[in-house]
């Protein structure tokens, strides 16, 4: 009972990422994070001003506050927010969340400091409230909603069950060949930006880093997803034949490297080293993006400045 993310949602983000967290709700992509924002780099100062559009259409049956992991860097709380997405704010030509079966789920939403409150009605694109950078977050991570869903009559507080998700077939989403070198355009204390490769398209599609899968006598490109190898698995995007996950299973292969095996669209990493000029850092933020590509490294202590030529290697420690 796959959930379709609809492409003209989607569109309304700069970046989105079903894969790119450490929280089970993200296990086999049944969530998703959306980016309003430069998704790039933090911004702690700044991210809790950004207005949080809405994802969905329906009424709003409850917000709650919960309590985040104490972080230095983050707000003590953070907020849910349920919207029922067969009640209200559904109008023509409205974006509508539905199973294959034709229900209407319950929305869960996260990140929020909600000014909705139950009863209120909302379209796709309605502010919600204000992005919190709440605990929950990575110190690398950017501001953003997470989505997901629940079936109608279940616990909806739980991230648990969440229904899987679906690409809207009409989505524009492009793997972009890179050869690992780039640029610093951006860093932080735990991040650093790289120029490269380019958007192929900024504003007209979502584009992201490819990979190869293998597939008995077939090799499929698609978008990789996650946290590379931080998080314990990611995603391959938008391979023709997956159908949610009908692909058969193969190894992945990135940057001339076998990064992990896939199972459908799941990709369970290996375990690889990635270097930044033959130093280890912690991984590659994997998203795809609508208006700027390049790559993000995360890691403490990564020592690169802003101008430094980077060339990214990753390796199997099969193979080493």
């Amino acid at each position: 009972m796959a959930v379709t993310l609809p492409a003209d949602v989607l569109g309304r983000y700069r970046r989105f990422t079903l894969y790119n967290s450490p929280y089970a709700a993200h296990d086999h992509g049944c969530a998703v994070d959306l980016y309003p924002g430069d998704a790039t780099h933090p911004d702690p100062e700044n991210g809790d001003s950004v207005l949080a559009p809405s994802p969905v259409a329906g009424e709003v049956v409850e917000t709650r506050t919960v309590t985040a992991p104490s972080k230095p860097y983050a707000a003590a709380e953070d907020h849910l927010i349920l919207v029922d997405t067969g009640e209200g704010g559904v109008g023509d030509g409205e974006a509508t969340f539905r199973t294959a079966d034709g229900e209407f789920p319950i929305a869960r939403i996260l990140h929020v400091d909600p000014t909705v409150e139950a009863g209120d009605r909302v379209a796709v694109g309605d502010p919600l409230g204000r992005l919190v950078r709440a605990g929950f977050f990575a110190p690398w991570v950017a501001n953003h909603l997470h989505l997901g869903f629940r079936s109608r009559g279940v616990d909806p507080h739980r991230a648990s069950g969440s229904l899987p998700l679906a690409l809207d077939p009409a989505l524009r989403l492009e793997a972009v060949p890179w050869d690992g070198t780039g640029t610093v355009v951006a860093t932080g204390e735990t991040y650093a930006v790289l120029d490269a490769p380019a958007h192929p398209a900024p504003g007209e599609g979502f584009a992201g880093l490819a990979a190869t899968v293998e597939t008995g006598d077939e090799a499929w490109t698609g978008v990789l997803d996650g946290g590379l190898p931080h998080y314990d698995g990611g995603g391959l995007l938008g391979v023709e034949g997956t159908a949610d996950g009908g692909l058969t299973g193969g190894p992945v292969e990135f940057l001339g490297t076998r990064v992990g095996h896939s199972d459908g669209r799941n990709v369970a990493w290996e375990d690889v080293t990635v270097l930044a000029n033959g130093d280890p850092v912690r991984g590659i933020a994997l998203a795809p993006a609508r208006d700027r590509l390049g790559v993000k490294l995360v890691g403490e202590e990564h020592g690169l400045d802003v101008g430094t030529d980077v060339t990214v290697t990753v390796e199997n420690s099969a193979s080493v």
